[in-house]
């Protein structure tokens, strides 16, 4: 039986298609969730005038667009199977590096407004159990397609990983900061957990773009 390479993995095809049809599952749970996310955290961000919440909606839709990207490209590889092209992987982890990229500038950028307006958010509580919610969800997720990038052997799954991750990271700040804001008025401290993000943010972008090999276990 010949074996079916991608990246530096090798697996039997049976193995992998198997690998396949789980990180597809994974994904598709991704739009499903981040849809929800996005709509609610826009919603809630708008009637509580919350930059930060709307800043967490727009994030959402940006694992949106990687998730999609995922569907794509694990799609392509069920139905081509043994001659998967590799063209396509390539194609999507740069499509998923330049996301990090664009997420990168974003959160870069919405961290320092804050700093330098002196901008906190309003306390709303569908944003504390929107953000509350997203933490174990967002971890459960990164945790399954980082496994899942290691076994395919896939940049593009792991640079959408590192999306979910980040958007797990962003709910642990938007939780504290909806709590620090209510309790002792720490303006500052969204933006300034935000900024600690970028670096990882940046060297992960790269990586995706350049196509490292990065998605051992």
């Amino acid at each position: 039986m010949n074996d079916t390479v991608t990246g530096s993995i090798t697996s039997r095809p049976s193995d992998r298609l198997a690998d396949v049809n789980w990180a597809l599952r994974l994904e598709w749970l991704t739009l499903v969730w981040m849809t929800v996310e996005a709509a609610v955290a826009i919603g809630a961000g708008v009637a509580a005038h919350s930059l930060v919440l709307e800043a967490f909606g727009a994030d959402s839709i940006i694992e949106l667009l990687s998730a999609g990207v995922l569907v794509w490209r694990l799609r392509v590889e069920l139905r081509n199977e043994a001659s998967f092209p590799e063209s396509v992987e390539r194609r999507a982890s740069r499509i998923g590096g330049f996301l990090l990229f664009a997420l990168s500038v974003y959160v870069m950028a919405g961290a320092i407004r804050t700093l330098w307006m002196r901008e906190g958010q309003d306390f709303t509580i569908t944003g504390l159990l929107l953000t509350g919610a997203a933490i174990p969800v967002m971890y459960i997720l990164a945790k399954s397609k980082l496994r899942m990038a290691g076994r395919l052997g896939s940049g593009a799954l792991r640079a959408d990983a590192v999306e979910s991750l980040t958007c797990g990271y962003l709910s642990v700040v938007v939780f504290v900061a909806l709590l620090a804001q209510l309790l002792f008025g720490a303006w500052w401290l969204s933006g300034a957990s935000a900024l600690v993000l970028v670096p990882f943010l940046l060297r992960e972008a790269r990586e995706a773009w350049e196509g490292d090999e990065c998605c051992h276990d």
